[in-house]
């Protein structure tokens, strides 16, 4: 494994350097001492300067020490995880058969303000690199400096955008410059901590910008020289590792260009002297608040790896690996939720979700048995059916590799290959190490799956702050004021543009004016109230009249503006309007993105006796953010606000701040803050913001199932969860922000709801299941040699294991036959070993672990002759 730490070094010296000096010579003494310790620091150097790798490349793959490398990649964003959890996400991945972590570098984390960085914290870069370069990993540094990656403003601070002349991703030479600045300052803060492999670090590769190629064309001739010129400066950093651009299909000669997709194996570098490399390979999707939730499933993930390596790929990454958590207002979009779980083989909370991360874990051994016969052969590729093929690797050594693959999306075939008969079911892949026996195939997933339920623990009052409520929690309320009031930050005639005003400093920015309605004035011929037209850019907002919350609309993911209509209860007189309006995330990507702007462009009366009033020139008091911002009531150690300790906590209640201080859950699980009963706002723990909450439900209209078919090719909206539900209801709380007591909850709420139902929760695995056949490839992977010598047909074998510090305590499904079903649902077939809970019984409960072979034992008869039998299981955990 690459970087591990050199082994100590024991010198023998000469004979007569061991002794003692036979004379009484004070300068050859020191003659010799300093000869010695020019032997060892000579001999030192030699070690330290042979821990540089050479990173090349040819048309195959990656060139490492002159040795060609096969790799699986896994993407960790180091500011959505917290550093307490960079260790345990990479001893995860690289459990999980990963060589490489990826990750971009977010230049708005970075530099907070020209020429001021900031690497503290979830910005560490430098200790992320050093966790990778410990665990003995190689890494992918996406420097960029544009990520988009559902991140604000696609990672280029918002201050660049108000720099005289500056254009974004153009060949502005003001953006240039500052680019090119920052690029050069994060290049030499690596080589100053010797990170790049040239250096003996882990970089192997190094990006700049990212998926381009998709709109050069849209900037004109600008675009291309823009893409060059970002492809020569990063040249000119001389960093000794190659660079790569993601869907740059002009990449020039000495920079590789990428595939980014859901499938990649049709993927043709622009140049036959470059590899294929997959940078990003999405095994799932981002949410948006209003929206189902998306899962790929594993069956197709592992289907799409094994084509791009069956057709000459050699470096693969998983977009997300762990995607994590876009804290405080680090989400794009707009729209993108808090969390940005992504549905990936590590969850948002750290966990592995299975049986997606142990599937791909036996996908990569698999791939890796074959790394010497893909990489120093070239491949045969035959056809076996109008959508199956062989693609066989094998060189003069003997040495030989084959994929099976059914690209069919409905039906499974028989195929003959080298004599024998292989069954390939529908939409998979076999692979063949040996071009012989069949180690993998991605459709039959032999891993058990893990019920993952978020068990709620209510809020423990801390020991020295004994409260009122029924819980023994003493809340606190700051009521935030409704509009402008008597300070405003500027007045004009008409709106000013959100974005242009806040430059993304808050999420909020009030519009404020007065108008006045006759005495007698009906308000409209029927006799009903007068009726607010609005019109938004976007991207959300809450309409107060006279103080009083009357309504809220927002955009949504598909498109940030909206128009609302609501009727207003006027009085005679003077009328307030005071209208919140709200971001959600910036724009992340497309061209131009950075001039999308945001806030009210028309306010209307309509339904009065004298028709419709615009009130869209009237005079408009603009404030930037609230009043609790102004006075960061969510710090710790902030003591300058007069928090209201009310006898009754009132709930339902618009633009108010909450407190409470509280112990720590129990217990070492991760933890999740459940906001259900809340409307929309943010939540901070201890300072720590944790982000934004929204109980915006997806459509019941949205099409979502229960199961979902990996046959065929995905696309986001093909398998989806939760209709009718809130797209997020838990809100992911470190572990490392707590306090064991004492621990400061800040709530603001912007429209209403019930804190006194918030609670955390437990992510804990509940129940495991497994489906396992007869028919599926059980060689031993670990041990290939003597597995493929010792038998030609692997034992079907059911694994169970349970988290630590559980055990199975009981079986609520067990069946040998043919059952069928998902996980949580299984049922009985028409076949089925009546003993079958019996069996599973005696062997697992009240373990931590077991294995249930079926080929022997109790499941050995004959039973049900001519089917394919299969066992399936499901245990609790506790």
């Amino acid at each position: 494994m690459p970087h591990q730490k050199m082994p100590a070094v024991s010198l023998a010296l000469p004979p007569t350097l061991n002794t003692p000096f036979p004379f009484e010579s004070s300068s050859m003494a020191v003659e010799m001492t300093t000869f010695c310790l020019l032997l060892l620091l000579s001999f030192f150097f030699l070690l330290t300067s042979t821990s540089a790798e050479n990173v090349t490349y040819d048309h195959r793959s990656l060139i490492i020490d002159g040795r060609r490398r096969l790799l699986i990649s896994a993407s960790i964003h180091y500011p959505r995880s917290v550093p307490s959890m960079w260790p345990g996400l990479v001893r995860s991945a690289k459990e999980g058969g990963a060589d490489v972590i990826e990750t971009y570098v977010f230049w708005n984390g970075h530099e907070l303000s020209p020429g001021n960085y900031s690497f503290e914290d979830r910005f560490d870069l430098v200790k992320f690199v050093n966790i990778v370069k410990d665990a003995g990993m190689y890494l992918i540094l996406r420097v960029g400096p544009f990520v988009a990656a559902e991140w604000n403003f696609g990672g280029i601070p918002v201050w660049l955008h108000y720099i005289p002349g500056v254009v974004f991703r153009s060949n502005s030479e003001q953006f240039k410059s500052h680019m090119q600045s920052f690029m050069t300052y994060i290049v030499n803060t690596m080589k100053r901590h010797k990170f790049f492999a040239s250096q003996g670090g882990p970089i192997i590769l190094a990006q700049v910008e990212n998926e381009y190629g998709d709109i050069e064309k849209v900037y004109g001739d600008g675009g291309k020289l823009y893409a060059m010129w970002a492809a020569d400066m990063a040249l000119s950093q001389d960093i000794g590792v190659p660079w790569i651009m993601c869907q740059q299909y002009d990449a020039p000669a000495h920079v590789i260009n990428t595939c980014n997709s859901f499938y990649c194996d049709q993927f043709v570098p622009n140049s036959p002297n470059k590899p294929m490399i997959w940078t990003e390979n999405w095994p799932g999707w981002f949410q948006t608040f209003g929206t189902s939730n998306p899962h790929r499933p594993p069956e197709d993930i592992a289907f799409s790896v094994a084509r791009f390596f069956q057709k000459g790929g050699s470096l693969q990454n998983y977009y997300m690996y762990h995607g994590g958590t876009n804290f405080g207002r680090t989400s794009g979009g707009p729209f993108i939720t808090t969390s940005y779980d992504y549905d990936a083989p590590i969850d948002e909370y750290g966990l592995m979700r299975l049986p997606k991360w142990a599937h791909l874990k036996d996908l990569h051994k698999s791939i890796k048995l074959c790394e010497r016969a893909l990489l120093y052969s070239d491949p045969t590729h035959l056809l076996l059916g109008p959508l199956q093929e062989a693609s066989v690797y094998a060189d003069s050594s003997g040495t030989c590799a084959a994929f099976l693959a059914n690209m069919d999306d409905t039906n499974e075939k028989w195929i003959v290959f080298q004599n024998r008969s292989f069954h390939l079911p529908a939409w998979s892949v076999s692979i063949l190490p040996d071009c012989k026996t069949v180690a993998f195939n991605t459709a039959k997933v032999r891993s058990q799956i893990s019920m993952v339920d978020m068990v709620p623990e209510s809020l423990v009052a801390s020991k020295t702050n004994q409260g009122k409520d029924s819980k023994g929690l003493q809340w606190h309320i700051y009521k935030e004021k409704t509009g402008t009031a008597e300070n405003a930050d500027f007045v004009r005639h008409g709106f000013a543009d959100h974005l242009n005003t806040t430059k993304d400093t808050t999420d909020y920015l009030w519009y404020s004016t007065r108008f006045h309605v006759d005495e007698g004035e009906k308000f409209s011929k029927n006799g009903g109230q007068p009726i607010l037209l609005l019109e938004s850019k976007g991207h959300a907002v809450h309409v107060f009249v006279n103080e009083k919350l009357i309504a809220s609309s927002s955009g949504n993911g598909s498109d940030i503006t909206f128009k609302l209509e609501a009727h207003v209860p006027l009085r005679a007189g003077k009328n307030d309007i005071s209208l919140l309006s709200m971001t959600v995330g910036l724009q992340n990507a497309g061209p131009f993105y950075e001039w999308v702007g945001a806030g009210l462009t028309s306010v209307k009366i309509a339904g009065l006796d004298n028709g419709t009033i615009d009130l869209s020139s009237n005079t408009w008091k603009h404030k930037i953010g609230l009043e609790g911002e102004h006075l960061k009531i969510y710090s710790n150690g902030i003591d300058n606000v007069k928090w209201i300790t009310p006898s009754l906590l009132p709930k339902d209640q618009a633009l108010t701040w909450y407190k409470v201080n509280m112990d720590a859950p129990k217990g070492t699980e991760p933890v999740g803050l459940d906001m259900k009963y809340m409307g929309k706002g943010q939540a901070w723990l201890n300072g720590f913001a944790i982000g934004r909450y929204w109980s915006r439900k997806s459509s019941l209209n949205d099409k979502c199932s229960s199961s979902c078919n990996y046959k065929g090719k995905f696309f986001p909206d093909k398998c989806r969860t939760g209709c009718g539900e809130p797209t997020q209801r838990w809100y992911h709380v470190p572990l490392s922000w707590f306090k064991p007591t004492g621990n400061v909850l800040v709530i603001f709420e912007e429209k209403g709801g019930d804190p006194t139902k918030i609670t955390f929760s437990r992510r804990r695995v509940s129940n495991i299941c497994s489906f396992v056949s007869e028919d599926y490839p059980f060689v031993d992977l670990e041990n290939w040699e003597n597995a493929i010598r010792s038998t030609s047909d692997g034992r079907a074998t059911l694994h169970l294991a349970c988290p630590a510090s559980t055990s199975i305590s009981s079986i609520r499904f067990a069946s040998y036959g043919n059952p069928s079903g998902v996980c949580g649902s299984y049922q009985q077939g028409i076949c089925h070993h009546p003993a079958s809970t019996l069996i599973v019984e005696r062997v697992c409960l009240q373990k931590t672990q077991c294995t249930i072979p079926f080929l022997e034992g109790d499941f050995s008869k004959v039973f049900c002759p001519g089917m394919t039998k299969s066992l399936a299981v499901e245990a609790v955990c506790s």
